[in-house]
């Protein structure tokens, strides 16, 4: 398969991943959300999209670089696929579920998946590694507010 090909792949399932779960979730963040108390650090609402497609761009063209050099015998995209359902999951369980302890669970296993695939990332292609560290940054920071959200609100 062309590189080009691979590179289209990947960015579609990355952003698709949050298309889709924002798509199915927007009714339970414009009803549910707005009544749950919420740490004053809390950004405003209107920065979590930019930020989400800006990480989804960069998962995407980290997952080509990673494909692209067909790593052998290595867990690098089997852990991608793992850490990338999680993420998909974690806006159902938080907003539709309306479950910030069990989204806490979820996001804690995103954040070893995640760092487990940043290593492998990083033994395959230097670039695809560190292409993932701003979501890892961003997933820390929402591991502590999602523990918040849960504290607030039990």
């Amino acid at each position: 398969m062309k590189s080009s090909y691979k590179l289209l792949i990947s960015l579609f399932i990355c952003l698709a991943v949050g298309v889709v779960a924002g798509y199915f979730t927007h009714d339970a963040t414009m009803n549910w959300y707005p009544t749950i108390n919420r740490p004053s650090w809390t950004p405003p609402s209107f920065v979590f999209g930019p930020v989400w497609m800006f990480l989804y761009f960069c998962m995407g063209i980290a997952l080509w670089r990673v494909w692209t050099k067909k790593p052998r015998n290595s867990w690098a995209i089997p852990l991608f696929g793992v850490q990338l359902f999680l993420n998909f999951i974690w806006s159902f369980i938080f907003f539709n579920f309306q479950s910030p302890f069990i989204a806490f669970i979820d996001l804690t296993l995103l954040w070893v998946f995640l760092l487990l695939t940043i290593i492998f990332f990083f033994d395959v292609d230097k670039i695809a590694g560190i292409l993932l560290l701003p979501y890892i940054l961003w997933v820390t920071f929402a591991g502590f507010l999602n523990f918040a959200f849960w504290t607030l609100n039990r």
